[in-house]
């Protein structure tokens, strides 16, 4: 079924047109749309697509659950309102229906029990919240009898094992709301839970999603969200002030994520959960935490919502899918099920604010990259982020984030990671050789070295630094910023006669990509003129780019271009390129390299000496002012 949008307002909104009755309809649309694919009862609903790991069972409570804490914020907001019957009383009903039956063992669709590491522990976790947001309306008005069995089957969680990750804070909500109902809970496993998070707060407001350097969207959308709930259900003020602190800095670096057309970074695990990003900023304004105006919280949030809806999310049925704007299953894990992007459920947190709030009263405000060119150190992930006004995209650069740790060492290397660059308008290449932002030393026989654990050195003003190490091969890698330019700086020790490729962004478009090459520059341009280059500045002999089809979120047709060095002189040499995503074709800066000093002179009369000691550093110098 098509999606119907009120009419934009552009006076309230004038940005993004979207105002909360724009969130209401989309809402709606989506628990509309699921409605054909319920079971008996509402117990399960059983979406259309690949099955996850753990089985259709599974996966049907996985649709009960994820859409339910949608509809919970929908009826809560409702109520919370005093709109009365603005939401229809059978979508309180339809759930209640599905919870009353999903936890009765004798339904021929109840849900599976609670057991150790299984995908049923998640699903009860969006259960509990529900339950929360609902409570005066729908588990407090079930008989005695029907209460106990929801609590019977939460209270399987007490004991479970769990990864040990995010999921440690599913048993904390789950356990929270069973001792809010008097029913059984293990306090030591609450606190066990947020004590095993704080091994993982790294500061600044950024968690690390398990042991290592595992940073993405689940910093936001589950370390913060569920410690925030759970200090919102608990009435901890203790927590409440300090998480409250955490999410604050956060939101003032993660507000920088998203393009002037709402596009998020596209970089980590679970992308298919796509406008869920938005959790934080609602949470910021929910609990009073966020440092944003209330206008610039709308604007971004509804830019993010409304980017997803043009281009065909949810699709013709009104599913979401498992993928990015089509489906894209490189995009997915294999526990993901058909019904696992409506974890896209988190992003209607707003809607539990009343329609008078300023979130949805005061008019829209700029967010940053509408005002100027941004850009912004966070020395806690490794990331260096730098955002251009004139085109609206946000690059991010990795020196930090590698989620190797919990991965198989002798496994394909996890492209959402190990890139140097992420973007709101590329996506990596998968299931290909993966040239793209990928620093790669390849010996004669074609084996190419694999940046797995990154050592990060250094992030500050518009300058960022890493190592790794493969072998005989270890690369020490220094980026600068300027505009939408980074320029790289690699400082290569390896045998000789190797070679060296440095790869730009992969850009991918509906058809074929024009490509072009000439002095000394690789560039790949789509039919609205964005383009992807690389441009050689020292050390390279040649460049080349590469095409790929079915490889990429963004499009079925996507290119990269590259630079290259035919032999490595053996024992240590410097290599510099410049990779740009934008609209117009890549600078040339001056470039001087001496041993492991480097001297950029970029346009605008700047001066960047970068050191390539130890710890990289890097001046700069102002040719008016010295």
């Amino acid at each position: 079924m098509p999606l119907s949008l009120p009419s934009p307002d552009e006076r309230l909104s004038g940005h993004t047109g979207w105002t909360r009755a724009h969130w209401e309809a989309v809402a709606d649309h989506l628990l509309a749309s699921v409605v054909p694919y319920a079971t008996d009862d509402f117990a399960q609903f059983r979406l259309p697509g690949r099955t996850g790991r753990a089985g259709p069972v599974s996966d049907g409570l996985e649709g009960f659950a994820r859409t339910f804490l949608l509809a919970s914020f929908r009826i809560a907001g409702s109520r919370i309102a005093g709109a009365g019957e603005a939401v229809p009383t059978a979508l309180l009903e339809r759930y209640a229906s599905g919870l009353v039956a999903g936890t009765d063992p004798a339904h021929p669709y109840a849900w599976p029990a609670l057991t150790d590491m299984s995908q049923q522990l998640v699903e009860a976790a969006s259960v509990a919240l529900a339950l929360h947001e609902t409570r005066p309306w729908l588990f407090d008005r079930l008989p005695p009898a029907q209460q106990e069995r929801v609590v019977t089957w939460l209270a399987g969680f007490i004991g479970r094992r769990t990864p040990d990750n995010n999921w440690v804070l599913f048993r904390v909500v789950v356990e929270q709301f069973l001792a809010e109902v008097g029913g059984p809970h293990d306090p030591g496993e609450i606190a066990g839970g947020l004590e095993r998070v704080e091994d993982w707060y790294v500061g600044d407001g950024w968690y690390s999603d398990g042991k290592g350097k595992n940073f993405d969207y689940y910093c936001g959308w589950a370390m913060h969200l569920y410690t925030s709930l759970w200090a919102r259900m608990a009435g901890d003020t203790g927590r409440r002030e300090l998480y409250a602190a955490r999410l604050s800095r956060f939101l003032e670096q993660y507000q920088h994520f998203f393009a002037a057309d709402g596009g998020p970074v596209h970089q980590g695990r679970s992308l298919t959960y796509r406008f869920a990003s938005v959790a934080p900023l609602w949470l910021g304004a929910l609990t009073g935490a966020s440092p944003l105006p209330p206008g610039r919280t709308r604007r971004i949030a509804s830019g993010v919502l409304r980017h997803f809806a043009e281009r065909g999310v949810p699709d013709e049925r009104g599913l979401l899918t498992l993928g990015w704007y089509d489906e894209f299953l490189p995009t997915t894990q294999d526990y993901s099920g058909p019904a696992s992007p409506y974890w896209a459920s988190k992003a209607f947190l707003g809607l539990l604010l009343p329609p008078d709030h300023p979130v949805w009263t005061d008019a829209e405000e700029a967010a940053p990259v509408d005002l100027a060119d941004q850009v912004v150190a966070m020395p806690a992930p490794g990331w260096l982020l730098h955002a251009t006004r004139s085109d609206g995209v946000v690059r991010l650069v990795n020196h930090g984030s590698d989620r190797d740790r919990v991965q198989d060492p002798n496994g394909v290397p996890d492209p959402h990671y190990l890139k140097f660059g992420y973007t709101s308008h590329t996506g990596p290449e998968v299931g290909t050789a993966g040239v793209d932002n990928d620093l790669a030393v390849i010996a004669p026989d074609g084996t190419a070295s694999a940046r797995r654990r990154i050592e990060p050195l250094s992030v500050s003003d518009r300058f960022a630094a890493s190592a790794y190490r493969d072998g005989p091969v270890r690369v020490v890698t220094a980026s600068v910023v300027h505009g939408a330019a980074e320029i790289r700086i690699h400082q290569v020790t390896a045998p000789a006669g190797h070679q060296v490729r440095d790869g730009g962004h992969a850009l991918a478009a509906p058809v074929p990509l024009e490509l072009r090459e000439a002095d000394g520059v690789a560039l790949a341009r789509r039919a609205d003129g964005l383009s992807t280059a690389v441009r050689a500045l020292h050390g390279y002999t040649s460049t080349g780019l590469v095409t790929a089809e079915g490889a990429n979120a963004f499009g079925p047709h996507s290119a990269t271009p590259y630079v290259i060095a035919d032999a490595h002189p053996g024992g240590t040499a410097v290599y510099v390129s410049l990779v740009q995503l934008a609209v117009t074709g890549p600078p040339a800066p001056g470039v001087s390299v001496e041993d492991d000093v480097v001297v950029l002179d970029l346009p605008g009369a700047e001066t960047v000496t970068v050191y390539l000691g130890e710890i990289p550093t890097c001046e700069r110098r102002d040719a008016v002012t010295g």
